[in-house]
């Protein structure tokens, strides 16, 4: 199966390489001056564990907080945000991304050149964050 491939390209140990947009989407979400300081040059992990539709995404953010969300494409499940809101929202396959809707925004997350890009879409607002596979 062809995307069971995919899938398992996001599997694996990611550190942010760089980001776009930045303090301008911390800002429009409301994130404090100072954890936007914190985090501005913070190497962001990402942890993706895989099982057939079933993911394990957890991210470890430069307030020692984990947040971890698991989800299966298709299906609504609880989700829980940086700031610790809890949503439900649904996980869906777009020609190889992973695309969701935050409250307050849009996600993307694909694989491209074997990196980990992420793309968070407020308004005209973008956050784009690369990462390496580590």
């Amino acid at each position: 199966m062809r995307t069971s491939h995919i899938f398992q390209a996001f599997a694996g140990k990611w550190e942010t390489e760089s980001q776009e947009g930045y303090d301008e989407f911390c800002k429009l979400l409301g994130i404090p001056d100072d954890i936007i300081e914190k985090g501005r040059d913070y190497k962001l992990i990402t942890e993706v564990v895989q099982n057939g539709n079933v993911f394990s995404w957890s991210q470890l953010y430069p307030t020692n907080k984990t947040i971890s969300n698991k989800f299966v494409i298709d299906q609504e499940c609880d989700m829980e945000t940086i700031g610790g809101k809890k949503f439900k929202a649904t996980v869906t396959m777009e020609g190889g991304k992973l695309s969701t809707k935050f409250p307050n925004y849009h996600h993307t997350s694909e694989i491209s050149g074997g990196k980990l890009i992420e793309t968070s879409i407020a308004g005209s607002v973008v956050l784009k964050r690369t990462s390496k596979k580590i």
